[in-house]
């Protein structure tokens, strides 16, 4: 099985990067942050590379402040939670409105009989252009959508996935709680140093 890890920068995977050069049935994609970057880096590596597998992978916020930092969990499904449009006080998903869906799901049957991913905790993320940092914008989108992680770029890449017919896995490591802005509350180099490790981790069940 060929696999393409796809992260949104080479920052948050580089020690796996150094690794996965002994591993011929892995490539490796930087799309760029965002899910416009991540979107058009990954459609053109698709339109010229045949893989059976994606894993996206990186840090996350976590909307549950019980929620360990520097946990590995895998993202079930996704949500572009921006598209739409508003109607006075209420949001309008652009499903609502006849113009498509914005949730997506993985597609991970594949990954299943990997021990690494099997134990992960499941959770349900967002995708956003603006990473929260506002009370109030906080307890809109909790009471809109029970988000258990936003990133910038998942749901690009399971929709993606969907289009190609491709298993999709998406692994992220809290790296922080969502919050208003604090960034002394972070916790990024250890998210990163667990993320990498599991991904070694799972690079060599995968290879072997």
């Amino acid at each position: 099985m060929k696999l393409l890890v796809v992260a949104a920068t080479l920052f948050e995977i580089e020690p796996f990067v150094k690794v996965s050069k002994s591993h011929p049935s892995i490539d490796v994609l930087i799309g760029g942050v965002g899910m416009v970057s991540m979107a058009y880096e990954l459609g053109k590596k698709l339109a010229t590379n045949k893989y059976d597998a994606l894993l996206n992978a990186g840090i996350a916020g976590s909307f549950d402040p019980s929620m360990k930092l520097g946990t590995i969990v895998r993202v079930e499904s996704d949500v572009f939670s921006e598209l739409g449009a508003e109607d006075d006080a209420v949001f309008l998903p652009i499903d609502d409105m006849g113009f498509g869906k914005c949730t997506y799901q993985e597609n991970s049957a594949s990954f299943m009989k990997y021990p690494s991913v099997s134990g992960l905790e499941k959770v349900k993320g967002i995708t956003v252009n603006t990473v929260h940092g506002n009370v109030n914008s906080i307890v809109t989108i909790s009471e809109r959508l029970n988000p258990g992680t936003e990133s910038m770029e998942g749901a690009a890449v399971f929709y993606a996935a969907q289009k190609e017919g491709i298993s999709c896995l998406q692994v992220r490591s809290i790296s922080n709680w969502v919050e208003k802005r604090n960034r002394t509350n972070w916790e990024i180099e250890l998210a990163i140093k667990n993320l990498n490790e599991w991904l070694i981790r799972f690079s060599s069940e995968f290879s072997s």
